[in-house]
């Protein structure tokens, strides 16, 4: 049963909450925070014994400050009883765990899914009975396991699983954004003395008065400190608050260490410097020090470290009683001592058989070199290629920076900084990045090389400039990552042409947010480089080159069709969907909304198939527009929902910024300004800058001030929508599909302030654009836009039926919001010109359109045009059925209604099934509906 805790009722009661809650079928998640000492481990202590008198299984690790670059050490602990459940995981989850515990061949996978096959392998070992997952010192987890945990822990929604992390406040870089936060505190006055009498007994009234100022309401310190301050000469200064407690707690536990023999102390150090604590290398390495196990004893008898015992009894593995115990013994020995440690632990894992072994031993050498070490350094290389290959990227750029540093000879000495840089953008670590590349590029000058990162890949130059690059356009900064690219690309292009292309690709990407010179001269370089017919990226330049003419004002070329491109891509192994995801945007720029679509669709399925779940937020995006566009509006919402959601979890700031303001325009839609201007301004501000960088713009801008300009019209300020509305449109982000599209918007509220002629230029620039699509529905708001504009009546109807007649024609998709919108526009001129009898169709109709829609600001001026004309106008028919579903409630059901199992969803949305079936569960009733099988009746 759980012992007794001081003060902590309020913390205890929100655990307890949490185990209820888990048992009851509901996930949680909580983040303990506090400064060493504070009690954590204490309240993780009590929650696990909580845990198992109820009945709820309970699963533990701890992160170790020196095990912080071995990938996946922690997780791999925390879940090693649960292994035998990995068959029952989706296959492409359990090869990513596979990898990353070490139990199959490396293989290329999207790291992100192995935090999913940590949410599926958590929910499968709480099938039987509830979960309680604990993680203590969450600030010395392995990057790897830390991420594949955070992961994990964002989307546990209705499985019986609690998970628990506990961290130290200002230590490591463990953050758990969007997680519930605890914060612990030093205990009340009351409590701590009660904790100290409890635990010290009787001490003399000096020392109690020392102990419980010095220790300031921390646990640990009230108990440690009577021992160090009993061992202190006679007379020696009583100086309150004159060591800061972290200090003064590693003095109270070095000060027990130093009182024992000395065999036994260089046997806890050997333990303090080897992390899994495994007694048979423990031994081997003491054994070389003058120690062996029998010197253990002192240590064990003083309470100080423990051993587990395996089933027949036999000392299996050493842990000590507390973190900074550990910490301080380590911490407070002489280098020498450290180094021959070092040494010894190596030579004790010589000739291991498995690679983590192996990886520890190439730490243990590098941590004991005194000097630079050619044959140290590969092997700590081939424990950075290790870790990548298992998805470890932070670990590999750990262990390749370590490396580079042990190098002897300059040029390999480079090449490893280069590797180090590559592992660090892949980890997210854009700072560390930018530096190892600045680093390895200080040291390309004359006499050194230039020579290529791996055999038959780029060259080193062509490498940091891409990593710099990447860097600062994942800041913020594209105008130095523009510059980067475009200049590396020059450098590349005599060499390697196609290392040059896909710099150039991705400077079409960064030139995107930066105007039409940047757009103009990139697209010229991607025209003049030369490549091989052959070569997989090809195609795609000659599509992106061909798209992009009509915006920067040069003659329009005949675009070929999108599949056509991208099969001839694919046909010459283009990569998947890094290299086609561009032209999937660009297909955007003419029109080509279905091409976009079915594209988009595929790459999202193929990404799904493979678990390649960090590339769905670009995917998603571009499917999510194409079906706003095809008048799909609860799918976009959806799909955009889904991806925000991934972005968030993977830390793509990017993607956040331009889905942000995608969902702030359907926010606008529906009028609600609340929503719309929370994501909107998310949008402008969540651009993953560094604090005071300066950011150029936020990637989600253009769509944010549309949503904005929208609102506005909706709500009937037109001034307001045609000052949000010209910037876009008639500057330097006029080239962005959002900004095209929101040309009718422009014209519209220039025509209602009075002030047409604001809107004539953008109005003809987008009669071009509408001739270059060739699509019914761009003619449609093409008309509309001319009988907004027309000085003459007679004109003004010809274009208002001619506007109608193309928004029916057979050859294009319904999109329904805009055609509702003619529809009102055309019946409030005919009411105006006192054709009442005229109009009410048209309103009517409009009226029925906006509230399927759920676009109420619209609906509502609608229904008063219609009362103006002599009809009441009531609501006659709200949002469809499917309306009434949240955007993950309506994925499911649609998976649900074509057959697929709950696995099989949950494998598709990177869910657990119990979550599937959560909200299966929640829909039927919104629906009517009480089976699977009458799922697919439905009708949005």
């Amino acid at each position: 049963m759980p012992g007794t805790l001081y003060g902590r009722e309020r913390e205890q009661a929100a655990l307890d909450r949490l185990l209820g809650a888990a048992r009851d079928g509901t996930s949680g998640v909580l983040a303990l925070r506090g400064e060493p000492g504070i009690g954590k481990t204490a309240l993780l202590d009590h929650a696990m014994a909580t845990a198992a008198a109820q009945g709820m299984r309970v699963i533990r690790a701890a992160g170790v400050e020196y095990e912080a670059e071995l990938p996946y050490a922690a997780l791999h602990l925390l879940l090693a009883a649960g292994l035998d459940r990995l068959p029952a995981l989706p296959q492409p989850q359990r090869q990513a765990l596979e990898c990353a515990f070490g139990l199959a061949a490396p293989a290329t996978t999207d790291r992100l899914l192995t935090g999913l096959a940590v949410l599926s392998l958590l929910c499968e070992l709480a099938e039987e009975r509830p979960l309680l997952c604990v993680v203590d010192d969450a600030q010395w987890l392995d990057h790897a396991s830390a991420d594949a945990l955070l992961l994990a822990a964002r989307r546990l929604q209705a499985e019986p699983v609690a998970l628990i992390l506990a961290a130290r406040e200002g230590e490591g870089g463990f953050t758990a954004y969007g997680l519930p936060e605890l914060r612990l505190t030093g205990l009340a006055e009351e409590a701590s003395a009660k904790l100290l009498d409890g635990y010290a007994g009787e001490l003399a009234a000096p020392v109690r008065h020392r102990v419980l100022t010095e220790a300031r309401g921390n646990p640990l310190a009230l108990t440690e400190l009577p021992a160090a301050l009993a061992a202190e000469p006679v007379g020696a200064p009583d100086v309150p608050g004159a060591i800061p407690l972290t200090d003064r707690l590693q003095v109270a536990f070095h000060g027990q260490v130093s009182r024992l023999p000395a065999a036994t102390q260089t046997l806890l150090l050997v333990a303090a410097a080897e992390q899994t604590g495994d007694l048979d290398v423990l031994r081997r390495a003491a054994e070389t020090l003058g120690a062996g196990l029998p010197d253990l004893r002192p240590a064990e008898d003083a309470g100080l470290v423990r051993t587990a015992l395996t089933q027949d009894a036999a000392p299996r593995s050493l842990t000590f009683r507390h973190p900074l115990l550990r910490a301080a013994v380590y911490r407070r020995a002489p280098l020498d001592q450290r180094l021959a440690v070092h040494r010894a632990l190596a030579d004790a894992l010589a000739g291991a058989m498995d690679d983590e072994a192996a990886d520890r031993r190439a730490w243990h050498l590098a941590l004991a070199a005194p000097a630079p070490d050619e044959a140290i350094a590969a092997a700590l290389e081939q424990a950075a290629v290790r870790a990548h290959g298992r998805g470890g990227h932070a670990a590999a750029a750990a262990a390749i920076e370590r490396a580079a540093r042990l190098t002897p000879d300059p040029d390999t000495a480079t090449r490893r900084l280069t590797l180090s840089a590559e592992a660090a953008i892949e980890a997210a670590e854009l700072a560390r990045a930018e530096a190892l590349a600045e680093r390895a590029a200080a040291r390309l000058t004359e006499p050194l090389h230039d020579v290529a990162v791996l055999p038959g890949e780029p060259r080193l130059r062509d490498v940091l400039g891409h990593v710099r690059a990447t860097a600062r356009f994942l800041q913020g900064d594209f105008p130095a990552a523009y510059r980067l690219l475009v200049d590396g690309a020059d450098q590349a292009a005599g060499r390697d042409p196609r290392q040059a292309a896909r710099m150039l690709m991705q400077a079409f990407h960064v030139a995107w947010y930066l105007g039409d010179r940047e757009l103009g001269e990139v697209v010229d370089r991607l025209q003049r480089l030369e490549h091989p017919a052959d070569d997989p990226v090809t195609p795609l330049v000659g599509y992106l080159v061909a798209a992009t003419a009509p915006v920067l004002g040069r003659r329009a070329e005949p675009l070929p069709p999108l599949a056509e491109t991208v099969a001839a891509a694919q046909a010459n192994s283009a990569r998947v969907p890094w290299d086609v995801v561009q032209v999937c945007g660009a297909s955007l720029i003419h029109g080509r909304d279905a091409e976009t679509y079915r594209l988009a669709a595929s790459l999202a399925a193929d990404s799904r198939s493979r678990g390649g779940f960090g590339q769905l937020p670009t995917v998603l995006f571009f499917l999510a527009e194409a079906e706003l566009f095809h008048g799909r509006h609860r799918d976009a919402l959806a799909s955009a929902t889904e991806a925000l959601r991934i972005a968030r979890d993977t830390g793509q700031r990017q993607w956040t910024s331009q889905l942000t303001g995608f969902l702030a325009y359907f926010a606008a839609i529906e009028g609600d300004a609340d929503t719309c201007r929370r994501f909107g301004d998310d949008s402008l501000t969540d651009t993953g800058a560094a604090p005071g960088a300066q950011v150029f713009m936020a990637p989600g801008a253009p769509w944010t001030h549309w949503a904005f300009g929208l609102l506005d019209l909706g709500a009937g300020r037109a001034q307001e929508a045609l000052n949000r509305l010209e910037p876009l449109v008639g500057g330097p982000m006029r080239h962005h599909v959002s900004a095209t599209r929101a040309v009718p918007d422009l014209v519209e509220a220039a025509v209602r302030l009075g002030r047409p002629e604001r809107a004539r230029q953008p109005a003809e620039r987008f009669a071009r654009w509408t001739a270059l699509t060739g699509q019914p529905w761009a003619e449609a708001l093409d008309l509309r836009c001319r009988a907004l504009l027309a000085d003459d009546a007679a004109d003004q109807e010809a274009w208002y039926t001619a506007a109608l007649a193309a928004h029916e024609d057979p050859g294009g998709p319904a999109r329904p919001l805009e055609q509702a919108r003619t529809a009102l526009l055309y019946g409030e001129w005919l009411r105006r010109g006192r054709r009442k009898a005229e109009a009410r169709p048209w309103l009517r109709t409009a009226v029925e359109t906006f509230e399927r829609l759920g676009a109420e600001p619209w609906a509502d001026r609608a229904r008063t045009e219609l009362g103006a004309t002599g009809e009441s106008a009531p609501r006659t028919r709200g949002p469809g059925v499917l309306a009434a579903l949240t955007p993950q409630e309506l994925q499911i059901v649609r998976l649900a209604a074509r057959g697929l199992s709950n696995r099989d969803i949950a494998a598709q949305l990177f869910l657990s099934p119990r979550t599937v079936g959560y909200h299966l569960y929640k829909a039927y009733p919104k629906l009517g509906v009480s089976s699977r099988g009458e799922l697919s009746a439905l009708e949005d």
